[in-house]
């Protein structure tokens, strides 16, 4: 029997909501993504996936305001800390209710129920029950999350931050990160052009082109995830990242059929 393939998919806050607009789902959008990830499944029943999802504009904006990601600064700190989880499971919720509506068998693992940090470095996380569902051919979802530090209080990690390290444990094939963007944009002022494969040795002749977000993003927008990625496939060599637009109908039924698609980040 051939080995099921395992993919991360990363589905991005700017994809899924509006990040301009506190609290602002793009339903359509969702909708058209969970029914191309269950044709993907259909078509492909030996390939097990697990999801990630950005907070868009239902985390980032209050996270902002609170600057949560900092840790414990005042006495708002903690009210600010469950503002912004209520937000982010607001979002996840509305995703697991869009993703079982095309009858994928999806179950929420919320990093802030498991997840302990010590100055922003991931130091536990109780992954059994992932693995076990994945054992299952249940689908896991996981999304940027306010997290418990045992040096700072509290923080935020990023999908990012979250598939570095189930990546590390779990081995997946291949990591689809799918935004707005077509990919990893040469000069990000005139997007006419994308760089189609970034390795580790090239991290410094791309890192002028790799600018953040203009809107509110807590967690590092365009550089920080091809940094978290880069090391990751230094450490997974077999590894392929792909960061690709998923607003362009069919690309992720198309990328998670194995279609090349995008920026390509390999060892």
């Amino acid at each position: 029997m051939t080995q099921p393939e395992l993919v991360f998919l990363k589905l991005g806050g700017s994809l899924i909501t509006n990040k301009d607009v506190p609290l602002t789902p793009r339903p359509g959008t969702i909708k058209r993504i969970s029914r191309e990830i269950s044709l993907a499944c259909m078509n492909d029943p030996n390939i097990r996936i697990l999801i990630g999802h950005g907070s868009g504009s239902f985390g980032h904006a209050i996270a902002a305001q609170y600057q949560t990601q900092l840790g414990e600064q005042d006495h708002n700190y903690w009210q600010g800390f469950v503002e912004v989880w209520r937000a982010a499971r607001e979002l996840n919720q509305i995703m697991i209710k869009a993703l079982s509506n095309e009858d994928l068998p999806v179950l929420s693992f919320p990093p802030s129920a498991g997840v302990i940090a010590n100055d922003r470095n991931l130091q536990s996380w109780g992954i059994r029950p992932i693995q076990t569902a994945l054992a299952h051919g249940i689908i896991p979802v996981v999304a940027g999350d306010v997290i418990f530090d045992e040096a700072i209080g509290g923080t935020i990690f990023s999908t990012e931050e979250l598939f570095h390290y189930l990546a590390e444990q779990l081995h997946p094939t291949r990591i689809l990160l799918a935004g707005l963007d077509q990919g990893v944009y040469e000069d990000p002022e005139h997007p006419e052009k994308i760089i189609q494969h970034i390795t580790p040795a090239q991290l410094n002749e791309v890192e002028p082109s790799l600018k953040g977000s203009s809107s509110a993003d807590v967690t590092g927008g365009m550089l920080s995830k091809v940094q978290w990625m880069l090391s990751l496939v230094s450490k997974i060599p077999q590894l392929k990242v792909q960061i690709f637009s998923g607003a362009e109908p069919g690309n992720i039924q198309k990328a998670l059929a194995g279609m090349e698609l995008g920026t390509l980040i390999s060892d």
